[in-house]
């Protein structure tokens, strides 16, 4: 869905007017928070946002996929698949699914570790053990209760924050901000906006930690886009941020196009796309998770390439001793349960 404009302006007659509905769905959706979900007898870390729309879960995810591995660990991230026709649970095979079967971010994220997609996350969890994992990386699924969660970090760009504060449709929360704050045992805060320093004041007044982090280009992504006039184009929560980060990094963006989140693009702007481009000598430029949306595509356009970037923490140390915490006392639990 594209977000509408209002949830990131200060609250308007078309917020209050939606305030019923949002209310509504905030209760419904704070009561069934309050479950005791599931326990799938390993640990589970959930990345998660308090928001519809990414802000920047993906490129955490990986992160911790990297350090659980430091640690001895063997993760295996659990995904509902959104955009995806499959209902599994499955395993993603990048030889053998596309996007339109599991997802755009999990087809991404198997490049880098096994990732499970269920439409019931339970459903996951033993085909994830089945695996050998010894975590589980929860994408997603903050406010669902089906499965216990051993820590929660969630993800906030520091630009953006929370938008009007309202909760869907009148504004971009899942659930009134009051409800997941009690059950955050993390911040990660992501830019060097100020957006969202209301929530990491909250967050500390709980002594949970907040944690800092930056989107770096990849040094040869960058290397293939210095000196050239850009097209940008992207299909995802926030796009705007992507062009921000284009430039920020130095690199000549003179055209850009917005499209919904998960958007699948059809052969027809594809092919007006790169015609544009053409005509005005421009290279065509757009996000790893749109590029894996048009993987295998056939008459797909030479010449797409592709922004990587990596998410770096100011204090990996700290992150890292959080996660040490968070499994050892996870362990310490289902020992002393026995």
């Amino acid at each position: 869905m594209r977000e509408p404009a209002f949830w990131y302006r200060p609250r308007s007659l078309q917020s209050y007017a939606l305030w019923p509905l949002g209310a509504l769905y905030g209760a419904i959706t704070a009561r069934r928070m309050l479950r005791q979900g599931v326990d799938a007898g390993i640990p589970v870390i959930c990345v998660g946002n308090y928001h519809v729309g990414g802000a920047g879960k993906t490129p955490t995810v990986l992160v911790l996929t990297k350090l659980l591995r430091e640690l001895g660990e063997t993760p295996v991230v659990l995904s509902r698949g959104y955009g995806g026709r499959l209902k599994g649970p499955v395993m993603v095979d990048r030889e053998r699914h596309d996007a339109s079967d599991v997802g755009d971010e999990p087809l991404m994220m198997a490049r880098d570790v096994p990732v499970v997609v269920a439409r019931d996350r339970l459903d996951g969890v033993a085909l994830a053990k089945s695996q050998g994992a010894t975590v589980i990386l929860m994408d997603d699924g903050f406010q669902n209760p089906r499965l216990f969660k051993d820590a929660s970090l969630i993800v906030i760009d520091g630009e953006r924050g929370l938008g009007n504060g309202a909760v869907f449709p009148a504004g971009p929360l899942r659930a009134p901000l009051a409800a997941q704050l009690a059950r955050t045992d993390a911040l990660v805060l992501i830019g060097d906006g100020n957006a969202a320093n209301d929530v990491a004041a909250e967050i500390a007044k709980r002594n949970k930690p907040e944690l800092r982090a930056r989107l770096k280009p990849d040094a040869a992504s960058l290397a293939q886009l210095l000196g050239k006039r850009v097209f940008a184009f992207a299909g995802i929560g926030d796009p705007e941020r992507f062009f921000r980060t284009l430039r920020a990094s130095g690199i000549n963006v003179v055209r850009t196009r917005a499209f919904a989140d998960h958007h699948m693009f059809s052969d027809g702007e594809i092919a007006a796309l790169a015609a544009e481009a053409q005509r005005e000598q421009l290279t065509l430029v757009t996000t790893e998770k749109d590029l894996a949306r048009l993987r295998g595509r056939k008459g797909l356009p030479d010449g797409i390439v592709p922004f990587a970037v990596q998410l770096e923490f100011d204090d990996l140390a700290k992150l890292r001793q959080l996660i040490s915490d968070h499994l050892y006392r996870a362990r310490e639990r289902r020992f002393s349960a026995r």
